[in-house]
């Protein structure tokens, strides 16, 4: 990957192929790569050599502008920090994927999101007037609520308490099972790891073991 001082190889010889609704957990130590992984995965940082593709979809032949429409229309992303618009309620901010795609619908289709989330009496509350479990409920809802083919969740309990995480893990792996969405978890917790059909072990920015599963592709990195 490019930096201001020079090319940094962050990931190299990555060869990874995942399946249409699998669920992947990537696990690996501090600096192996895996929130690079995920943001080269997500059109957030283009490699510097190889290719990305999603659904068929060559990623690193995009424009930034047609990395964005597909992140829109296709990706859903949780980070650890929720990254919530502090001056939107949380019905806005569900919202907000799908206004910026023009569907009329959104406001309703966020209220319905929301509620899934157990979040139907918070509707009118900003970030800062709801706990963390529910700042990450909320960045839950806006990640699903445009029905994305893929799902990238980076150490999305990282920033809640073990019975706050198992809920909103609960909720994650329930949406996906439910859309048939593929879902890229990448997490330091060893039980959360488990609960994925398969597991991609990184170290010093390589693959170097996979718990193996085979289904239709979905996503292809090399």
């Amino acid at each position: 990957m490019p930096s201001a001082a020079g090319p940094v190889n962050i990931l190299r010889g990555i060869d990874l192929t995942v399946q249409a609704g699998e669920a992947v957990g990537i696990v690996g130590p501090s600096g192996s790569g895996k929130t690079s992984l995920l943001m080269v995965l997500a059109g957030l940082e283009r490699a510097s050599a190889g290719s990305v593709r999603l659904a068929g979809r060559e990623l690193t032949a995009m424009d930034e502008d047609a990395l964005a429409l597909l992140r829109r229309d296709a990706i859903g992303i949780v980070f650890q920090s929720f990254y919530l618009i502090p001056t939107m309620t949380a019905l806005e901010n569900v919202a907000v994927p799908l206004e910026l795609a023009g569907d009329r619908t959104a406001p309703a289709r966020a209220k319905d999101c929301l509620a899934a989330v157990g979040l139907a009496h918070r509707l009118r509350h900003l970030p800062g007037q709801l706990s963390g479990g529910e700042q990450q409920r909320v960045a839950l809802a806006r990640a699903f609520v445009a029905s994305p083919r893929l799902l990238l969740a980076d150490e999305p309990t990282g920033n809640l308490d073990q019975a706050t995480g198992q809920a909103v893990m609960d909720l994650l792996f329930g949406f996906c099972a439910q859309a048939g969405a593929t879902l890229l978890l990448i997490t330091h917790d060893a039980g959360l790891a488990a609960r994925c059909g398969r597991r991609v072990h990184l170290a010093d920015g390589q693959v170097v073991a996979i718990d193996a599963a085979t289904r239709r592709p979905a996503v292809v990195a090399s």
